[in-house]
């Protein structure tokens, strides 16, 4: 005699079936499934801790537990901040309203009325006189013991993420309380918000490859942003003496563990301000938001832990010379690209001695510089819209923040003279005018005051903060490839 196969697990298009009968059930016992609104007393978190026996309280949260015991139920609602357990007794809501609870299902939204009271283990707990269906739940949440641990799921279905992983809420509730700080920090500083435009028709600020769409009622074409910087800018040139903007980027280009193409980006500009003034700012800002947000100076990941009170500068030569020898910058071209061969670095033969020296840093240094690490005095090819040094033209007065090998924040001693800024923007361009915004230009010829600017890519330091290794563990939706159907 063989065992008879175990019984198939229930599909979900199986269990949608059930919900859609019990929905029919509540139907015909008078509840409303969907719409309807419900005047809670307030969120859990804040109910909790105004608890007082005896005190009537109304909430609405999602059923995520339920345990029947006979002629009561135990069960748990939960909302944005926390999860508070009621309690459902025959006797105090009627046998019809008992009845009708058990056609819920995990998932569904509900209401309560009831009184609080302390359990024998100690749990704070309302006892139920009334309940109400706000809206019922036809597919089932991720298994309250495994969660949801599939990843790209994780990121498709972000809220069933949320739901079935507090981890991940945590990380989203410290971004939101980050983005909160940055903002009181700089209005306490009397710095301005501002917004300039998403769609560009000239797309400046930064090299990078810009995603194109069409202004149909204008019939032109127009770029997304890769920054606001130009704008910001103009803002300086027309009397705005401090100002930040703190919102999205786009850049059409590659997808990676930290790299997104559509970022946020802090940039902040301040006039009679210079790169050292930057410095102090960031650094302030970082220290604070770690210690108000994640209350903690030290941050990063359990791999590479990040001690904020040790910060560095550097130059730019002096790290290239410690990775890549005392006599590099004496060397040929052939002899420097042998170098940088030497070191585990892809070179080309075509690349200028810049290049490959920007190819050094970038594979072989930049992710050694875990603690706090002001890079200074970096190439001036690199940053067009930077002012050279005073004692060196090669070189311009701008910062690399990186803390846990990424590139956190750079920062400059901003170009204010039209002149220079007209030429450096023609050898970006390659002579070619219309490749670069004459209207900012025409701007400076106004009079920008000096100033020192900086951005801050926002995803990135979250992931510092919060010890997130990817930055889709930062992004409440990353760009995916759609799947196929």
């Amino acid at each position: 005699m063989t065992d008879s196969p175990p019984p198939a697990e229930p599909t979900e298009n199986d269990l949608r079936a059930q919900r859609l009968l019990n929905l029919d059930k509540l139907k015909e016992a008078g509840y409303t499934p969907y719409g309807r609104a419900f005047a809670r007393d307030g969120r859990f978190d804040a109910l909790s801790g105004a608890y007082e026996e005896g005190k009537e309280v109304r909430l609405a949260g999602r059923l995520v537990t339920c345990r029947e015991m006979g002629k009561s139920i135990f069960a748990h609602l939960q909302d944005g901040t926390g999860r508070i357990q009621i309690y459902l007794k025959l006797n105090n809501l009627g046998e019809e309203a008992f009845r009708a609870f058990k056609w819920t299902d995990l998932g569904d939204h509900i209401g309560v009325r009831g009184t609080w009271f302390t359990t024998r283990t100690g749990e704070q707990t309302v006892q139920v006189l009334t309940w109400t269906l706000l809206s019922k739940a036809l597919l089932p949440l991720p298994d309250k013991w495994d969660g949801l641990q599939d990843v790209e799921i994780r990121y498709r279905r972000r809220y069933l993420d949320l739901i079935a992983n507090p981890e991940v809420r945590k990380v989203f509730n410290a971004r939101i309380a980050i983005l909160k700080e940055i903002r009181a920090f700089l209005a306490e500083r009397e710095f301005d918000e501002v917004e300039t435009p998403m769609m560009q028709s000239i797309p400046g600020g930064a090299a990078a490859t810009p995603f194109q769409t069409r202004y149909n009622a204008l019939s032109m074409d127009m770029y997304l942003r890769i920054a606001p910087e130009l704008f910001l800018k103009r803002l300086l040139v027309g009397g705005f003496d401090k100002v930040f903007e703190l919102n999205r980027n786009f850049r059409n280009e590659g997808l990676s563990r930290n790299h997104n193409p559509e970022f946020t980006m802090l940039e902040i500009y301040e006039a009679y301000g210079n790169r050292e003034s930057m410095q102090t700012l960031i650094r302030d800002m970082i220290t604070r938001l770690a210690e108000k947000v994640m209350g903690t100076l030290r941050v990063g990941t359990e791999a590479e832990p990040v001690d904020l009170t040790d910060w560095r500068e550097v130059a730019y030569d002096d790290l290239i010379v410690e990775k890549a020898g005392a006599d590099y910058f004496n060397l040929d071209a052939p002899a420097q690209r042998q170098r940088a061969q030497s070191l585990g670095c892809h070179v080309d033969d075509t690349w200028t001695p810049e290049e490959v020296t920007q190819e050094i840093f970038e594979k072989c240094i930049e992710k050694t510089l875990v603690q706090p690490t002001f890079v200074t005095r970096l190439p001036a090819h690199l940053v067009p819209l930077a002012k050279a040094c005073e004692d060196d033209p090669t070189k311009v007065d701008v910062f690399e923040l990186i803390i846990g090998g990424k590139e956190i924040a750079p920062g400059y001693n901003e170009l204010n003279d039209p002149l220079v800024q007209r030429e450096r923007l023609l050898a970006q361009s390659g002579e070619d005018a219309m490749k670069f915004d004459a209207d900012f230009l025409l701007a400076l010829e106004h009079g920008m005051p000096p100033a020192g600017g900086m951005g801050v890519g926002i995803d990135r330091l979250v992931m510092l903060l919060t010890g997130s290794e990817a930055i889709r563990d930062v992004i409440l939706f990353p760009q995916m490839k759609p799947k196929a159907p």
